[in-house]
């Protein structure tokens, strides 16, 4: 009887052991799952590596991987993924992207990031239908970048606020145009935003903050005076051969390069222009002897506001609804929101988190491209 016993204690031990150890390898097997643009910009990925091990350190047993699409292929692959439920847990969105709310692809995180860690309107930019969905790894303004040596070439001299007349910017690209260099860089091949910097940035300019808004909300028509007057002038621009002739299908990696190596005068962007430009020149970025400065978009004639400017969030993470490890999905957006990861973000992009920080703790080589920054943006109101 003894040793029946004891077989069966011995057999009730060994299924405990095979239990252990097949919860030790389950354990092993969890994998946190992001899918992301940003590849091709070093510092992104550093940082989201970063992250990523910090998140392992404090979740033993537990792995990040990190899939890296271009921004178009993303959309498509979150789109036919998220539909058949089978997309990852993180997932990288952007705040104008509604048709994943409405789809219901997408968790709120009211009540689960420490929005007291973020930057204060960034909750309110991201929130739809009553609602936040995404946590904001940077934000930025739209300027219009420009080649300091091309603009001394012209003989142009800018003001100490760089904005001029409509005027004299309609007749510096023409000046550029004539002595053979690109007047403005923009393309639309992969991206649609790059052709509104122009036409919307003055629109702001001209209508001011509350007419502008509602433009953007259909409630003031295009057909008012005012906004025809900028369209025309863009148009005016357009007709001086302002433009790249390969406008509809120059992409947003590649007019970089035009920029930096085809006598570009002017680069509307945002102010993640930085995230491409301040890498390695032999992997994309700006030539070390290359003379960056920061214009305004022109004042507009009876302009309401000409010292308007837009602020926006770029993009940021979110959780999908379907995962099935909200805790750790959670967990990471929360170790994402830290002041460390806010500090890194801007140390290692040169651009402005979107996470709270001492922008005091941020030492590199690019200190005067924020006071280039500053110096651009004094006495601006932001939309």
């Amino acid at each position: 009887m003894r040793l029946v016993k004891r077989g069966i204690t011995l057999s009730v031990l060994a299924l405990l052991a095979v239990l252990v150890a097949s919860l030790a390898a389950h354990a092993q097997d969890k994998t946190l799952t992001i899918w992301t643009m940003g590849g091709d910009q070093p510092g992104w990925v550093k940082w989201l590596d970063a992250i990523a091990g910090n998140f392992e350190k404090n979740n033993p047993g537990t792995k990040v991987k990190i899939t890296y699409y271009d921004k178009s292929a993303l959309l498509v692959a979150l789109k036919t993924a998220l539909r058949a439920k089978q997309g990852p847990d993180v997932v990288y969105h952007e705040p104008d992207q509604m048709e994943f709310v409405d789809a219901g692809y997408l968790r709120p995180l009211d009540d689960i990031v420490p929005w007291d860690k973020v930057q204060p309107w960034a909750r309110e930019a991201w929130t739809i239908k009553g609602h936040a969905y995404g946590i904001p790894y940077s934000w930025y303004t739209n300027e219009i970048f420009y080649n300091k040596k091309l603009m001394a070439e012209l003989g142009v001299t800018l003001p100490a606020t760089g904005q001029v007349s409509q005027a004299d910017f309609l007749g510096i690209l023409k000046k550029a145009r004539a002595a053979n260099m690109e007047p403005m860089v923009i393309g639309v091949g992969d991206r649609p935003f790059p052709g509104a910097y122009l036409t919307f940035e003055m629109l702001l300019r001209k209508l001011g903050p509350a007419d502008y808004q509602k433009l953007l909300d259909g409630k003031l028509s295009y057909a008012d005076a005012r906004v025809i007057s900028v369209l025309r002038y863009a148009k005016e621009i357009v007709d001086a051969g302002a433009l790249p002739k390969a406008f509809a299908t120059l992409k947003l990696s590649d007019s970089y390069q035009v920029f930096f190596q085809r006598r570009g005068l002017m680069f509307p962007q945002g102010t993640w222009y930085s995230q491409r430009a301040f890498a390695p020149a032999d992997k994309g970025g700006q030539p070390e002897d290359f003379s960056l400065g920061v214009m305004n978009f022109p004042a507009m004639d009876a302009g309401a506001c000409n010292n308007c400017r837009t602020a926006a969030l770029s993009g940021g993470y979110g959780v999908s609804a379907d995962t099935k490890q909200l805790g750790l999905a959670t967990g990471f957006l929360k170790e994402m929101a830290t002041p460390e990861m806010g500090e890194l973000w801007t140390t290692l992009n040169n651009s402005p988190s979107g996470v709270l920080f001492d922008p005091a703790k941020v030492q590199n080589q690019y200190a005067w491209y924020f006071k280039e920054l500053d110096r651009a943006r004094q006495g601006s109101k932001y939309f």
